[in-house]
């Protein structure tokens, strides 16, 4: 099976200007190296802490940012060969929503306008079939008709994360990257918005990147995870085998910082600066298990238990 989205060895760096010439003096290795691959239909989590790069790479896989280098797919179309042209059209079939939905919707705009607005820029709608479109999308999101004419401060927090999820279905997408979309609600609204985003998924065919550090959210709503740790992908796993028994020690310590078990070892150390990763493995610096190899060679992938790691305990 062909996937819907892949990235293979993709690097996001970002460089650092400083002095009176603004001379590069180094760069952020937000994403470095990453193999990712996308099914059609599954909703595929993206999980880790803030600052190992999720983000950054929800962003580049929609071309929404820069990409140093590396390869990136749509099916068969390199993503990264596109011109304007071709990258607009691409947009009607992917599309993101954003974690603070109050900082992505214009407050100037009422609902309606900003539903509206992408339809007409791709040519999808206008006069009456706008209008009807424009009452479907805010009803199948769980809003009503008449709250077209609100702006988003009018909204609760809810209600504002449905409306952005209702603009980026508003051009039909195949695929939706969702970037810490239910973190910012309380944890009644959190299942809402979920539960949503699962019907929404089986009655239109979507398929999901779900960005998150909630490994609750995660195991509830994702078929498959890639846990992401300094900008490098660590683990790949079917969501049930990784909940059952996660292969990396980083993935380990996520799961036991989210137990409710006070004898798991919790994850100790703060995340290494993106600016200057160690050598060897990004987590031999936090790793209770490392061995020498580990600071010298970064490790390669291995499969295990239906899944794949960068470890060297299972080389």
């Amino acid at each position: 099976m062909i996937p819907l989205l892949s990235a293979k060895k993709l690097r996001v760096h970002f460089p650092v200007r400083a002095g009176l010439f603004r001379r590069i003096q180094g760069n952020v290795q937000a994403v470095d190296g990453v193999e990712l691959e996308v099914l059609r239909g599954e909703t595929h989590a993206v999980v880790g802490e803030s600052g190992s790069g999720k983000s950054t790479l929800g962003r580049a896989l929609l071309r929404l940012g820069p990409v140093t280098s590396g390869t990136l797919r749509w099916e068969e179309t390199d993503l990264l060969g596109l011109d304007a042209k071709a990258l607009r059209t691409f947009r009607r079939r992917a599309q993101m929503v954003f974690q603070d939905p109050f900082a992505s919707l214009n407050p100037r705009h009422s609902a309606g306008y900003l539903l509206a607005e992408p339809m007409k820029i791709h040519g999808l709608a206008r006069g009456n079939e706008l209008r009807e479109r424009i009452q479907t999308l805010l009803e199948s999101v769980g809003l009503s008709a008449g709250d077209a004419s609100k702006f988003p401060h009018q909204f609760s927090g809810g209600q504002r994360q449905r409306l952005a999820i209702a603009r980026a279905l508003a051009v039909r997408p195949e695929l939706i990257v969702a970037d810490e979309p239910v973190s910012a609600l309380d944890m009644s609204v959190q299942a809402q918005v979920l539960g949503l985003m699962e019907d929404l998924k089986t009655k239109l065919g979507l398929t999901y990147v779900f960005i998150s550090h909630d490994l609750g959210v995660v195991r509830r709503i994702s078929d498959r995870i890639s846990v992401m740790y300094l900008g490098h992908i660590v683990e790949k796993r079917k969501t049930r085998e990784f909940f059952q028994g996660p292969l990396h020690p980083y993935s380990e310590a996520l799961l036991a910082a989210s137990s409710t078990d006070k004898k798991a070892m919790p994850l100790t150390g703060e995340i290494p600066s993106p600016m200057a990763p160690p050598p060897g493995c990004p987590f031999q610096t936090r790793c209770p298990k490392t061995m020498d190899i580990c600071r010298r060679e970064f490790p390669p992938w291995v499969a295990k238990d239906g899944g794949e790691t960068a470890c060297w305990l299972h080389n």
